[in-house]
């Protein structure tokens, strides 16, 4: 609609500027439906539930708990379907977050709109508004539906929102080529947009689905939600788990079924209650085999960890939405970032000033009214450029109430830097009060206002530099007024084009003391320029240090213009290629990938631009952060690994469909929550090593003791209590233990890179010394000192006392455990006190130890155990320091 002539577009959407009849619109509303945003699907608590089930590791522990059930084995019954159930309510707590960003864009659509038809005005539920209808604008208004604009009176619309463009929108009445950007079609409005200045009438275009907010519901419906990398490599690993443990199990089954001809008879037999209570014992030997492979309690410790991740993460202003976002955040190699109000500051300044012949310096950042006027590094006199500042204060409709900008935000930007200068805008009004105005128009492009100055009547204009120097054919420099000669004029065009090409916007400043109002605004007298930028956020140029040393990729995609953003890039350190999103849609996506590594700016760009991105980072491997706060970046933020929505400017649209918010809106934020993401992670590394150390020494000990023939070392219980009380406690005490330090001096890991890589130390060395250790001493005890309850006890404290140990190995996977401090944990050091203690009670009270299948140990026997079982925490200390000193990790 935007590139046909206004009589074609009530021609083709057969209306008139009276209005459509009401039976006209009832007609056209069955036909187009009601203006609303269609809710997508909602997911029922019930499937959230039962998807906690859903994994093959769930499946074995659910199959032993109706063996166990059916065996008449109690307790363990109790403690596996505890196991179970535990873990469901854990994940369903977590997960229960409905997604709510089409409701969001729904409550976008619920509005009331000021609509004329048959030739009279009324308001209506916005719903019942139809293509063809037209529509009344006012200033505050949100846009009801997307329309052509027919008439205006200094119109103005705010599209961050769904555009990107920080600036409010100036609108025009002129036809605009077909091909032209969402961001520049100037002649159109949008539904869910406000209306920040200015009135117009508009014939409606689009309603609901058809909208550009509907075409984004659409694509957020669209976008699927993908598994994050931990949860991948967590199911691979619990599908692996699940197969080794079915096989053994089944193998094990079968060697001893096959070892019995009396049980084996049975079955050939179809003697099925018989065979059932002659192979009770087998039962339990692959009960015990699966319990002690599958590391029970490591879903709910990563929960756990992950959980403990997100309330560190909101110290440093990032809150997590979602539970595995957390680890997410550690892999990031791509940050796609926002401009405005992410890396800068959203808060436009003046930085440089064009007067008495001189550039001056202006500093200080934001609308704090802080700074110097600076000539060739040295401050200058505010005095010698009062006039200057007091023409852009005074020709001003901006406020601020409190922090908040009301207004223009370059209006605002004029009255900080006349404050840096003393000038107070609500002082100079009172003192010099506005008698009459000639609004800015986009035709005109200049403001002026008329006040009483010393008693006469003195006009203060701004606006395009070319159009004010048009209007002068005098200057004022050092406090005289001279000609201004066609020589000068463009001296100063070319001054005002340096400014422009360094991304800041200039504006020029005249003034002329009016005896014949009719001739207001000629002959006037230039005074100079103002140049304006929203500018970087102090703390920016750091983050990006930081990321790049971290190994991490920034890319800037913004709805500004190209030149803007590649000034900002400069500044904060960002180098490399840049591109709009008109030359963005001419590219194939295969010649997009091929650039895509080359590339860290795209400017001008729409929603589809920025799935386009996502989806060709993704394809090179990239694990993609990506930031929005606008409606038009719900679908990206969605389609990427982690979305991050700003939390002050953000719509309720963008937070609904992002894993993460930004509390500040402030990149270092992001970084910062990189590095805890980083930690995290390694976190989630240390308990994985010391949970599934110990199950598989704990399977190698069933399986060698079959092997050999002999009974099993310790009971099903027995390894349950082993699982969850001895490896349990510290397991949830090293998800909260201090980060691995120099978390960002490392490059982002593999995406395809296994939980277990370098892992050593934990998964084979460990693992061997307990198993022969262990089966050490129930051979001493079964068979030396005859007593097999007393073997299964004393193996059970040896399998325990070596994971107690090892909890202090595990406070880093990649230091020795005395580098990073041995007990600065206190958690872990109250984890491993508790659990010793449960260990020792459950040995020497026997009235608790019976029911456990412990009986008494003496007290020499006890502590020489307690002492050799140091073994596998000292193998993998000595295995660390040696890593470390070979590959020179510093600490």
């Amino acid at each position: 609609m935007h590139d046909k002539k206004i009589e074609e577009v009530f021609k083709g959407l057969d209306t008139r500027k009276e209005g459509l009849t009401e039976k006209e619109a009832e007609i056209r509303l069955k036909k187009y439906g009601y203006n609303e945003i269609k809710q997508g699907k909602k997911i029922s608590p019930v499937k959230i539930f039962l998807n906690q089930f859903n994994n093959v590791v769930i499946y074995i522990l659910i199959f032993a708990l109706g063996i166990s059930i059916f065996l008449g084995e109690t307790v363990d019954a109790i403690v596996i379907g505890a196991i179970v159930i535990a873990n469901a309510i854990l994940g369903f707590i977590q997960e229960y977050k409905a997604e709510k960003s089409i409701e969001a864009l729904k409550k976008l659509a619920s509005l009331k709109a000021t609509v004329i038809r048959g030739g009279k005005e009324k308001d209506i539920d916005a719903k019942l508004l139809v293509p063809g209808d037209i529509i009344k604008l006012e200033t505050g208004d949100k846009l009801p539906a997307d329309c052509r604009i027919y008439e205006l009176i200094n119109l103005q619309t705010q599209e961050a929102m769904l555009t990107g463009e920080s600036l409010p929108v100036k609108k025009e009445l002129k036809i605009l080529p077909e091909k032209t950007p969402l961001a520049d079609r100037i002649n159109l409005a949008f539904s869910g947009t406000l209306i920040t200045n200015g009135k117009g009438k508009a014939i409606v275009t689009a309603t609901g689905m058809k909208t550009e907010i509907g075409k984004i519901a659409k694509l957020i419906e669209e976008v699927e939600t993908q598994q994050t990398p931990l949860q991948k490599k967590l199911n691979v690993l619990g599908k692996k788990i699940g197969i080794a443990v079915v096989i053994i199990s089944i193998i094990v089954f079968l060697a001893q079924l096959l070892k019995d001809p009396v049980v084996l008879g049975h079955l050939t037999s179809f003697e099925f209650l018989e065979f059932l209570e002659g192979s009770r014992e087998f039962f339990l030997v692959a009960i015990a085999l699966a319990v002690a492979a599958i590391p029970e309690g490591l879903p709910a410790v990563v929960t756990i960890g992950l959980a403990i991740g997100i309330k560190r993460m909101v110290k440093r202003n990032a809150l997590n939405r979602k539970l595995p976002s957390v680890e997410t955040l550690g892999s990031t190699t791509v940050i796609c970032t926002d401009k405005t109000g992410t890396l800068t500051k959203n808060e436009m300044t003046v930085r440089k000033i064009y007067v008495n012949g001189k550039i001056i310096d202006v500093t200080g950042s934001g609308y704090e009214p802080k700074g110097a006027f600076l000539f060739n590094n040295k401050k200058i006199n505010p005095k010698e450029i009062d006039l200057l500042l007091k023409i852009g204060a005074l020709n001003n409709d901006a406020s601020f109430n409190e922090n908040e900008v009301i207004g223009d935000p370059t209006e605002a930007a004029l009255i900080v830097s006349a404050a840096k200068a003393g000038l107070n805008k609500g002082a100079l009004q009172k003192k010099y009060e506005r008698k009459s105005e000639i609004p800015f128009t986009s035709e005109r492009k200049i403001m002026t206002t008329l006040h009483n100055i010393d008693g006469s009547d003195v006009a203060y204009v701004k606006g395009a530099p070319e159009v004010v120097l048009k209007l002068c054919n005098s200057i004022y420099e050092d406090g005289r007024i001279k000609r201004l000669t066609e020589q000068r004029k463009k001296e100063i065009l070319q001054i005002n084009i340096d400014f422009a090409n360094n991304a800041l916007r200039v504006l020029g400043f005249a003034f002329k003391t009016v005896m014949d109002k009719s001739r207001t605004e000629k002959n006037l007298v230039f005074v100079g320029l103002q140049a304006m930028i929203d500018p970087p956020r102090e703390e920016v140029k750091a983050a990006i240090k930081k990321c790049k040393k971290a190994g991490i990729k920034i890319v800037i995609i913004t709805g500004d213009h190209e030149i803007t953003a590649k000034a900002v890039a400069k500044e904060i350190g960002i180098e490399g290629k840049s591109i709009t999103g008109a030359e963005l849609e001419k590219m194939k996506d295969e010649d997009l990938e091929k650039h895509i590594e080359e590339i860290v700016i795209y400017a001008r760009v729409n929603p589809e631009h920025k799935i386009k991105i996502v989806d060709a980072l993704k394809k090179q491997g990239h694990v993609v952060a990506m930031t929005g706060d606008g409606v038009n970046d719900a679908p990206a933020l969605k389609k990427a690994d982690i979305g991050i929505a700003m939390g002050i400017t953000g719509t309720d649209v963008a937070k609904e469909a992002s894993d993460m918010i930004l509390l500040d809106d402030n990149f270092a934020s992001i970084v910062n929550a990189v590095e805890e993401g980083r930690g995290v992670y390694d976190n989630i590394r240390k308990y994985f090593s010391y949970l599934i150390s110990g199950n598989i020494g704990e399977v190698l000990i069933i399986l060698l003791s079959i092997i050999f023939g002999w009974s099993l070392p310790m009971t099903a219980t027995q390894i349950l209590l082993i699982n969850l009380v001895t490896d349990g406690l510290p397991a949830v005490a090293l998800s909260s233990d201090p980060y691995e330090p120099n978390a960002m001096s490392r490059k982002p890991r593999k995406q395809k890179e296994p939980i277990y890589h370098n892992l050593r130390p934990f998964l084979i060395y460990y693992p061997a010394a307990l198993v022969i250790v262990a089966l050490s001493v129930f051979y001493y005890f079964n068979f030396i000192k005859g007593s097999l309850v007393q073997a299964q006890t004393a193996t059970f404290l040896t399998v325990a006392m070596f994971e107690l140990y090892q909890a202090f190995a595990c406070r880093s996977t990649i230091y020795p455990a005395i580098k990073v401090g041995l007990f600065k944990n206190k958690w872990l050091i109250l984890a491993v006190l508790s659990s010793f203690a449960f260990v020792a009670s459950s040995i020497f009270i026997p009235s608790f130890g019976s029911y456990l299948d412990m009986v008494p140990l003496g007290i020499t026997e006890f502590f020489v155990i307690a002492v050799i079982s140091s073994i596998g925490a000292v193998i993998i200390e000595l295995a660390k320091h040696l890593r470390s000193r070979n590959e020179k990790i510093g600490y």
